[in-house]
């Protein structure tokens, strides 16, 4: 019942930012003449750019699969990885895909299932590393710039908030890990288990610092050819915007889309560009707001070989498929009996 009212409450949201954002017809009337007038070679460059996003986080997952001595075929790790990029769109909370990999990755490495789990965990938390520190450098290059206006200042300051929380989160974990403290933590404190999956982590990959730095590496390039994407599809639609007022506008739109209280972050990603381009670059708004659809639908279009790859995918030991409830209850059943063992 908590996660049906959690979906229909990010679908209201959505709906409503969604209607406030397309409601007005005459913006709507300029968003028709901007499609109509898009230079479309764009999307083109922009979909590649999103291919080397995917190739960067896949190579990144690779890494960190080789420290935990798990080996997968070139078919067998693509095919996962698609899967979960698909999964992550399409699925509320945006961490489905992830609960999908897990279990594939789980029935493909009986042996290692510890080992599996921590490669998942760990390759979303070097992802919101990398992300932290492109967001930390972006700010602080251009603070001014970006706080020039009220409600550009607003969401910098949720965003500026967001980051704090992450760091201070990032940094107990850390001090906890390090001093050996999750056996003091109650059996019922909210995200016991999944911090103790993040410390072993820790320990692990922290032995392995070269594999790690490899990953945060291709972490950046990740998070960098994303932005490309986004700027793709503003050059698609005739919006010339300087490469660094861009990329400095991007960690507030990426923070405040991924927050879970809309359905993809849908409604939310058009409004931070309606605010951020048009009060700081004088983006038209109409056009402000197709930046964000646009480079959704792109990003859409690049994850949808995952589902394909789902429809014929076999993973070892696994004769059908089997629905999200059960792979959830498989892993957290995982997730607690590594933290029984730490």
């Amino acid at each position: 019942m908590k996660k049906i009212l959690i979906t229909l409450f990010q679908l209201t949201v959505t709906v409503a930012v969604l209607y406030w954002v397309y409601h007005d017809p005459a913006r709507r009337a300029q968003m028709a003449a901007a499609i109509r007038d898009a230079q479309y070679r764009w999307v083109v460059i922009a979909i590649l750019a999103y291919f080397v996003v995917e190739i960067a986080a896949a190579f990144r997952w690779h890494v960190l699969l080789k420290v935990q001595g798990i080996h997968l075929s070139f078919l067998r790790l693509s095919g996962l990885f698609l899967i979960g990029m698909f999964y992550n769109q399409f699925l509320p909370g945006g961490t489905g895909g992830d609960i999908m990999k897990s279990y594939y990755l789980l029935k493909e490495t009986p042996d290692k299932k510890a080992g599996a789990l921590l490669a998942v965990v760990f390759d979303r938390f070097i992802g919101l590393v990398a992300l932290v520190a492109i967001t930390g450098t972006l700010i602080g290059l251009r603070y001014d710039f970006l706080s020039q206006t009220t409600e550009t200042r607003n969401l910098l300051w949720l965003l500026l908030i967001v980051l704090g929380a992450s760091i201070l989160a990032l940094l107990s974990t850390f001090v906890i890990s390090g001093f050996n403290l999750f056996h003091l933590l109650p059996e019922k404190f909210p995200g016991r288990e999944k911090l103790i999956e993040i410390s072993a982590a820790y320990h692990l990959y922290a032995h392995h610092w070269p594999a790690t730095l490899v990953a945060f590496g291709a972490s950046i390039v990740a998070h960098l050819a994303t932005f490309t994407t986004f700027l793709c599809a503003a050059y698609a639609l005739g919006v010339a915007i300087p490469l660094v007022n861009f990329f400095a506008v991007m960690p507030v739109e990426r923070t405040i889309s991924a927050l879970p209280i809309s359905f993809a972050g849908i409604g939310l990603r058009e409004k931070v560009f309606q605010i951020m381009l048009n009060g700081l670059c004088g983006v038209p708004e109409a056009k402000a707001i197709l930046i964000g659809s646009l480079s959704f639908l792109i990003i859409l279009i690049c994850c949808l070989p995952g589902a394909l790859v789902y429809l014929f995918y076999k993973p070892s030991g696994v004769v059908a498929h089997v629905n999200l409830r059960e792979m959830q209850k498989e892993v957290a059943t995982l997730e607690h009996e590594i933290s029984e063992t730490e």
